[in-house]
């Protein structure tokens, strides 16, 4: 059986124009992936402080250098990102802030609140070290 007419194709991912809303909901996933990898790194951080002295200064020597702390620095800020679009995303569940105005708006509130409590993060971080 041959059939006559065309049906439309649906639309793919050349068509459409990336948008605020659309790549905060791609890392909002991969985040979540990079967070999930990152407990692993705690779960060995946590075995070698459970394993000894020598095992411990061997995670803290690799966690230390600045290829750890670039893990550390994006898995924490995969942390907050996480959770402040994840806040975000409840009040969504809940049916506010749906409008595409509100939409930006709370994007914009995400990225900034990201930023500054990861900042925060590492300067508590860093200065409880240098206090301790």
């Amino acid at each position: 059986m041959i059939m006559t007419h065309k049906r439309p194709l649906s639309p793919h991912l050349q068509i459409y124009q990336p948008q605020l809303t659309s790549m905060m909901s791609i890392l909002h996933r991969a985040t979540g992936v990079f967070l999930s990898v990152g407990i692993l790194v705690l779960a060995y951080w946590l075995i070698a402080a459970a394993d000894g002295t020598e095992t411990y200064q061997q995670a803290q020597s690799l966690l230390g250098s600045w290829l750890g702390l670039l893990l550390l620095f994006g898995w924490s800020f995969s942390l907050f990102y996480h959770l402040c679009n994840g806040i975000r995303h409840l009040f969504w569940d809940a049916g506010l802030g749906m409008d595409i105005k509100t939409a930006y708006a709370t994007g914009k509130v995400v990225w900034v609140a990201t930023i500054i409590l990861t900042a925060l993060a590492w300067v508590l971080a860093f200065s409880l070290k240098g206090g301790g």
